[in-house]
């Protein structure tokens, strides 16, 4: 009789749910109290089942009744979530009289199992009230969106212009961004595939010291008048673009060479007029790097990524100019990637090797210091320091290298007598690293070499780097007794002040100077002899080459000599037999 109510309540629910779904017109009031009713009527009969064979059902099969039961209760939770008071009553008529009734059994495992089946279905109507009241929430907020929808839907054709300018326009000049530009400069170079066309890469100068000066909101401003000028300066047929900062990119069709020279020549002084910009007068400069398609590149990265090489190569050796991209810079980058390749590993090739420069005093005209000067020879090439140095220090090879010199060196210099010292140069990325004394001191341990026998030579381009931590630098060094000189003094950044807060112990006048001792050169020799003597620094003149130049500069107090006159940079062999000379 049971299993016929059941079947007879779950065909009529079905039928019922077929009607609903076929039914053209839904009455949404109607077809919920049939469901409800159906639901209550199918909840009512498993209660009914559970009263009946619970009395003669074992333990196990109780406990499998109140399991069942449980993962029905739980379920129709979820199920009956949009209507909350059916999905609070379902777990309550499925399980409570079921539980009610084991706990008044009087038996301890049968009462145990209904308070099971009680904690759960108090467990469900807290669940059942929390879930219908998201459920509840989701609806409501679901035709909200439906509303939403409905009103944004007028608003269609304004949302795209915007989203149109958020993914081609750059918003603050107003240009292209990236994005665009290359999809426009890619369609182009596929269309006209034969057709000339040069791309300028523009990088403003001076505009960081701006931006920093006057502020972010002057930059912007700045940035803005830049873009105008750069708008009325091109056509409409060219491709215009802000590449990010300050720099910016120009597509010119139907160009040569020479007219893409002229146009950024033009477009550079254009730039380089004076801004107005919040009462302040702003002025800037531009370098311009240009590769031409097809002759240089075939592809719209590659294109722009010579004209920025061709950019950054010219504004390190001279900004506000323009440069096109050659084969020559081409050899120059593939001669600078062989360096950076062979830098990685020429110490292991032991392609490096120090040769030695002896330093004379002009009171005893003995050699008292010689410096060590690094040389490598990378596949038969001499390669010359000013080549590779800057490379060096541009990949991160010269901490590694400077620490090779030092040891290299300390150990060169236990091999002579105890009278004569080593110079060593340093760079300024050396210095910075925080590490740079305990090389020192490892070198020094290494080689046995007592500190006072060690010059370390620093250029003048250590004074625009953090002044704290070059004295505290300086100070540790000269505690150890390492003596500390300025090389190629009156070159770059000589600052009086700096001069003397350092403390360094010796002064190297740059050969420049020296070549110049009969002309103007004298002076700058007597004044910077002057300041050391006052400071209680020692003078070294580098360079020296004549026996006159040599009578001159001892003549004016200078301390010690080195050039060409005395020695030239020397290995280690014949170091040995030139020493045994003095």
């Amino acid at each position: 009789m049971w299993l016929m109510a059941i079947l007879f309540v779950s065909a009529l629910r079905f039928v019922d749910a077929v009607q609903w779904r076929n039914s053209p017109k839904k009455d949404g009031r109607k077809s919920i109290i049939r469901f409800v009713c159906g639901t209550y009527a199918t909840a009512g009969l498993w209660c009914l089942y559970t009263l009946v064979v619970m009395p003669n059902a074992s333990l196990i099969e109780l406990a499998c009744i109140i399991i069942t039961m449980s993962g029905m209760a739980g379920g129709g939770t979820t199920v009956l979530s949009a209507h909350a008071r059916t999905s609070i009553l379902y777990p309550v008529i499925l399980l409570a009289p079921g539980s009610t009734w084991l706990l008044l059994s009087g038996e301890k495992h049968q009462q145990l199992l209904g308070l099971l089946g009680m904690m759960f279905f108090i467990a469900m109507i807290v669940a059942a009230k929390k879930t219908a009241n998201f459920t509840s929430f989701a609806i409501k907020l679901k035709n909200e969106n439906a509303l939403l929808v409905a009103q944004m839907e007028q608003k269609v054709e304004q949302r795209t212009r915007k989203i149109y300018e958020l993914s081609n326009l750059d918003p603050l000049s107003e240009l292209y961004n990236r994005t665009a530009f290359l999809k426009h400069l890619d369609q182009y170079m596929k269309e006209t595939p034969h057709k000339p066309l040069a791309v300028l890469f523009i990088d403003l100068d001076k505009f960081k010291e701006i931006n920093d000066s006057l502020g972010h909101d002057t930059g912007d401003i700045l940035l803005q008048q830049t873009a105008q000028r750069l708008r009325e300066s091109c056509h409409n047929q060219q491709i215009l673009c802000r590449w990010g900062g300050d720099e910016f990119l120009i597509a010119l069709d139907c160009l040569n060479k020479e007219a893409a020279i002229s146009f950024a020549t033009t477009l550079i002084a254009n730039i380089s007029q004076p801004y107005q910009i919040h009462g302040n007068q702003c002025v800037i400069g531009a370098t311009i790097g240009i590769a031409m398609f097809p002759e240089h590149a075939s592809t719209a990265e590659q294109l722009i990524q010579l004209a920025d090489t061709a950019m950054y190569h010219q504004k390190n050796s001279q900004p506000s100019q323009v440069e096109v991209f050659s084969q020559a810079l081409n050899e120059e980058l593939k001669r600078e990637k062989q360096l950076k390749d062979g830098l990685e590993t020429a110490i292991e090739k032991q392609q490096f090797s120090l040769v030695y420069q002896p330093i004379i005093s002009t009171e005893s005209s003995e050699v008292t210091c010689c410096e060590a000067l690094l040389r490598w020879k990378l596949d038969g090439d001499n390669i010359s320091p000013t080549e590779f140095i800057p490379l060096a220090e541009q990949y991160g090879h010269i901490t590694k290298l400077g620490a090779w010199v030092l040891q290299q060196a300390c150990l060169e210099a236990t091999k002579w007598p105890q009278n004569i010292a080593i110079a060593v140069n340093v760079s300024i990325l050396q210095l910075q690293d925080p590490h740079f004394i305990t090389v020192l001191d490892d070198a020094l341990d290494k080689s046995k070499l007592s500190p006072h026998r060690l010059h370390i030579e620093i250029t003048e381009s250590v004074f625009s780097s953090d002044q704290a931590t070059l004295i505290q630098r300086i100070t540790a060094m000269q505690e150890r007794g390492i003596k500390v000189s300025i090389d190629d003094f009156g070159t770059e950044y000589s600052s009086l002040s700096v001069i003397q807060n350092l403390g360094v112990n010796l002064i190297k006048i740059d050969r420049s100077f020296i070549q110049q001792i009969d002309d103007n050169g004298y002076a700058i020799i007597q004044a910077v002899v002057q300041i050391a003597v006052a400071l209680g620094y020692k003078v070294v003149a580098e360079g020296v080459e004549y026996q006159a130049q040599a009578d001159k500069l001892t003549a004016m107090n200078v301390d010690y000599l080195q050039g060409y006159l005395y020695a030239k940079p020397m290995e280690s062999a014949p170091l040995a037999a030139y020493l045994a000379t003095y």
